[in-house]
């Protein structure tokens, strides 16, 4: 069973096209500059891919690290968490310093463990993002013949 998209998509015309998002976002940016009403408007990408960019080999070291930066931020909140019940200054401080190190040593052996256990599978570490081939501008059908006079405009002045 094919969905289809919601009617209030559908219904709107192509305006304009561009091959990456920042093109689809300066026209809109321009048609905004040129006070036209970017509440009818729409920003679709089509041809949505998954890219996974890899950023580097992950060894048990380095995994303990990241778990020891993870951990110390986590064990800093509860640190401050917990100052909040604190009776003075010097108690606020040894709470603070105390879930930092904790956290942070906690979180460097969770993170060692987690990665050791892990048998070799996936021994780097990546980014995820999801792209489309094709970023279309869409408006409404009573403004749309307007948006791409404008657009056109857009077009002669960079091209």
């Amino acid at each position: 069973m094919t969905q289809q998209p919601p009617s209030e998509v559908v219904d709107r015309p192509v305006v304009g096209s561009y091959p990456t998002y920042a093109g689809a976002q300066r026209a809109v940016d321009f048609l905004a500059d040129n006070k036209f009403p970017v509440e009818h408007t729409a920003i679709i990408g089509s041809d949505l891919r998954m890219v996974e960019t890899v950023l580097g080999r992950l060894t048990r070291g380095r995994a303990a690290l990241a778990g020891a930066g993870t951990g110390a931020w986590f064990g800093l909140l509860i640190g401050l968490l917990l100052s909040v019940f604190a009776a003075g200054a010097h108690n606020v401080v040894v709470l603070l310093v105390s879930g930092l190190v904790y956290g942070a040593v906690f979180g460097a052996i969770f993170g060692f463990v987690g990665h050791a256990m892990t048998g070799g599978r996936r021994d780097f570490s990546s980014r995820s993002q999801i792209v489309a081939a094709r970023y279309e501008v869409v408006a409404d059908a009573q403004v749309a013949d307007d948006a791409k006079n404008m657009l056109a405009r857009l077009a002669l002045r960079e091209g």
